[in-house]
Parts: structure tokens; sequence; C-alpha cells
């Protein structure tokens, strides 16, 4: 599967959800949009989602910041 570009293995998640993946990779959901497959994904439906090997997401990150 690829995140941002690089490679991540499904083995390595215990539940193959977007919501395990966010907590393996130490990302706060709540600062975050993800993308899967193309398609924006809302954040009630980011635990029922089961991930597979050619998924590519990609997870935007909201930052803070201005004058």
């Amino acid at each position: 599967m690829k995140v941002n570009g690089s490679n991540v293995l499904l083995n390595d998640l215990e539940d193959k959800s977007i919501e395990k993946l966010l907590s393996y990779l130490n990302i706060n959901i709540n600062r975050v949009v993800i993308e899967l497959n193309g398609n924006i994904i809302e954040k009630e439906k980011i635990a029922d989602i089961i991930l597979n090997e050619s998924d590519k997401i990609e997870i935007i990150h909201f930052v803070g910041g201005g004058s």
C-alpha cells in the first residue's frame, strides 16, 4: 500500500482499518483529511474502512499559522 507516496506493509497492522493505520503512524485523526484512492473519507467512516495492499492513501495535515 502507498501512504503519501511511500510503501507501507499492512502486515505491520493488527487491524487493517484506516483508524489503526493512523494510530500506527502516530497521527491525530482530528488534524488530518484522508484521501483513499482519490476519494475523501468522512471521519465517521475511518474506523469501518478496511485497507488493501493495492490502496493509495494521502494523509493531508492541517497546519496552523498565519499573521
